[in-house]
């Protein structure tokens, strides 16, 4: 890697589109630079050294809480807001400004804990609020023991969640170790006026309630635009998951990891994270 140039007209781009147009390199952290141990290889924090010093601005899009964000966000560097909670959250780090929140309606949190208990679920399932800087939790049992695992995190329980009701919350998790127990909860919940997903993570299954306006997409375009002044084109953006598919859709250039379910969303595909795939990316479309 030559980290002195910039001029990257050797390689084929669209008719419309030239590499020199990037501006803003949007990344997310789990499986694209780093993993759940914070673990960032030197080579590929070094191509993004090498980007910024081309002048691309680097961002954070990540489906991780502010707080477990800050570790990536100050090990590559980035000066720009931080979108977190999958864009529910646009909030800069060195300021404590807030650019936007879409927190969980309150309704929708009142009607998942209702649901839970009618449906005698209480005892079974782990529930989680994302509360400005904390994370509470309505019992540690062992799908949350699970979850919580090497993360750092220190959640503060409380028994009983409806008194949080009336604060602002980035999203609401709820864990089990049955996969059916969470199934029939988001069976109950398809017309609440929120978006919900249902994934897998150590094992555990996990429902995540957000804002029905949460996602990648608008959180890059509102950073992108709003607040930078760009285009799309002027944007490329990395990613590994479904929830990266619109802020890839979205970017002039789109790069999903290899073997990553999302490939054919992408405009290229690079290798894996421990095969430094960003820094792959970085190369192929920033540098020369």
């Amino acid at each position: 890697m030559n980290e002195q140039g910039c001029n990257n007209s050797i390689f084929p781009m669209r008719p419309s589109q030239t590499l020199a147009d990037i501006r803003l390199l949007v990344l997310d952290i789990d499986g694209t630079i780093g993993n759940k141990s914070n673990c960032i290889r030197d080579s590929v924090a070094q191509a993004i050294q090498s980007a910024q010093r081309c002048g691309v601005a680097i961002a954070i899009a990540t489906g991780r809480s502010y707080q477990c964000s800050l570790h990536a966000y100050d090990f590559i560097g980035s000066d720009l807001p931080l979108i977190c909670y999958e864009g529910a959250l646009i909030r800069e780090p060195n300021t404590g400004v807030i650019h936007r929140h879409w927190p969980v309606q309150t309704r929708v949190a009142a009607q998942l804990l209702e649901h839970i208990e009618l449906l005698n679920l209480s005892d079974r399932l782990s529930v989680l609020f994302h509360i400005q800087d904390n994370l509470y939790v309505s019992n540690l049992n062992n799908a949350s023991m699970k979850y919580f695992e090497g993360s750092g995190v220190e959640p503060i329980v409380v028994s009983d969640m409806r008194q949080l009701l009336n604060r602002p919350t980035s999203k609401v998790v709820v864990l089990s170790n049955d996969p059916h127990d969470i199934a029939r909860l988001s069976s109950q919940l398809k017309n609440s006026h929120s978006r919900i997903q249902v994934r897998q993570d150590k094992s555990i299954t996990l429902l995540e309630a957000f804002h029905p306006a949460v996602n990648k997409r608008l959180a890059v375009s509102y950073l992108a635009e709003e607040i930078m002044s760009l285009r799309p084109e002027n944007v490329m953006a990395v990613g590994d998951d479904f929830n990266d598919i619109g802020m890839l859709r979205y970017a002039g250039i789109g790069v999903a990891m290899e073997q990553a379910p999302i490939a054919a969303y992408a405009d290229w595909v690079t290798t894996t994270m421990e095969k430094d795939g960003v820094a792959r990316a970085i190369e192929r479309w920033i540098l020369r």
